[in-house]
């Protein structure tokens, strides 16, 4: 992983951890460094046929590959309320608090004002209150009556439920490190609950992207605006067979990221095309059928990095990974606060997943981690000296 310090959790409790970002200051023992590596026991691959997966699932898996906006779907696919529930918990809404609860009905009965003030939708009663609002998740997957409806307040909710997180993260008297301490904590644990069931993750690294790199990346983009980095926290899981990602791709999707949170444009994959899936899984095939279109869902070209070499392979992804307010206000010691500790900010982590033999090729060459800095450092030096009238070659020439 670019940039990383890694520290190993496998030290003794007595012995405190030390940040890399803030030395001499300790880290709890019971929670992850600001960087690590975790290498797994050895497990042997077992090859899932799908038998398990769901049209929700593909559909989610597709969006993370491609890097797509559910803002562009015309229906969702949960079959029954256990799903329903668990893309709730994705998203930090537990749906057995009346709490949580009471809180979704305001984020829908605001989106149906704002669909009514702004644009004249007028929401069937159904949609607009005659349902609780977790059961909109399940009228948008149905061909029937008030599915189009049921899918417009969703979108309109899902945006809402996004700003609110943004500007509470942005008034909320933290640091990035303090957030990205919950976030890596939280990653961690799922990560340890997909190597107990027996998912095979071999290696599993995570890290904070240094300053002196982030400038070398603003300097070397055409976007050079720091509220457009998306890699400052992440995450790299490594599989022992290319057969094994769809099952942690579709682990992530529902235990982890909440994919409609995924960012739309930012996903790069070069190593498992969705179409794949059905060749590695094929007891997904049932489901081809009952999938939305991809012409109907605005699927976005494909990504390219322009420093990466044409053999580097590799599922890159961003997502919004939510965070809940009391989390935030325990770990500060905040008392008293303004803030629900219900509430939910969102932390941009970026997410990168391949198979042992891919993740060994990418070193070497000018695949290698070296000969993609040195590409950058070519550019930057350029824009630096001359501005942009050269781009290094991914042979490493000018």
């Amino acid at each position: 992983m670019n940039d990383e310090r890694r520290f190993s959790l496998n030290q003794p409790a007595s012995v405190p951890l030390v940040s890399p970002s803030s030395p001499g200051v300790p880290v709890s023992p019971s929670e992850p460094p600001p960087s690590g590596r975790i290498p797994a026991n050895r497990r042997n691959s077992s090859v899932d046929d799908g038998s398990s997966v769901s049209a929700s699932d593909l559909e989610a898996m597709r969006l993370l590959l491609a890097g797509s906006s559910v803002l562009d779907w015309h229906r969702l696919a949960f079959e029954d309320l256990a799903q329903v529930h668990r893309f709730l918990r994705l998203n930090e809404f537990d749906p057995d608090s009346p709490e949580d609860m009471e809180r979704l009905e305001d984020v829908r009965a605001d989106a149906v004002e704002y669909l009514t003030r702004h644009f004249g939708y007028r929401i069937p009663v159904e949609v607009a209150e005659g349902v609780p609002a977790y059961e909109l998740l399940l009228l948008a997957s149905r061909r029937a009556r008030f599915q189009t409806y049921a899918c417009i307040v969703l979108k309109v909710m899902s945006v809402l439920q996004h700003l609110d997180g943004r500007e509470i993260l942005f008034r909320l008297p933290v640091s990035d490190d303090q957030v990205f301490g919950l976030v890596e904590t939280k990653v961690v644990r799922m990560v340890d609950h997909m190597r107990a069931i027996g998912l095979p993750i071999v290696e599993f690294a995570w890290s904070r992207k240094e300053r002196d790199s982030l400038i070398t990346k603003l300097l070397a983009k055409r976007d050079t605006l720091a509220a457009h980095v998306f890699d400052k926290i992440r995450f790299r899981l490594i599989t022992r067979r290319l057969e094994d990602l769809p099952a942690v791709i579709r682990e992530l999707c529902n235990r982890l990221i909440p994919w409609n949170y995924v960012i739309p444009g930012q996903s790069l994959n070069t190593l498992l095309p969705f179409e794949q899936i059905f060749e590695m899984q094929p007891a997904t095939k049932r489901w081809r059928a009952e999938l939305q279109a991809d012409a109907d869902i605005n699927l976005p070209a494909a990504l390219t990095n322009s420093f990466s070499a044409s053999s580097y392979r590799v599922i890159n992804f961003i997502a919004d990974l939510p965070v809940r307010v009391g989390s935030i206000l325990q770990q500060v010691g905040l008392r008293d606060s303004p803030f629900d500790p219900s509430g939910v900010v969102y932390v941009l982590t970026e997410f990168q997943v391949m198979d042992a033999q891919t993740a060994l090729a990418n070193e070497q060459g000018e695949s290698s981690h070296a000969a993609y800095k040195e590409r950058q450092h070519i550019q930057v030096k350029a824009r630096l000296t001359r501005g942009v009238r050269t781009r290094p070659s991914r042979d490493g020439s000018t």
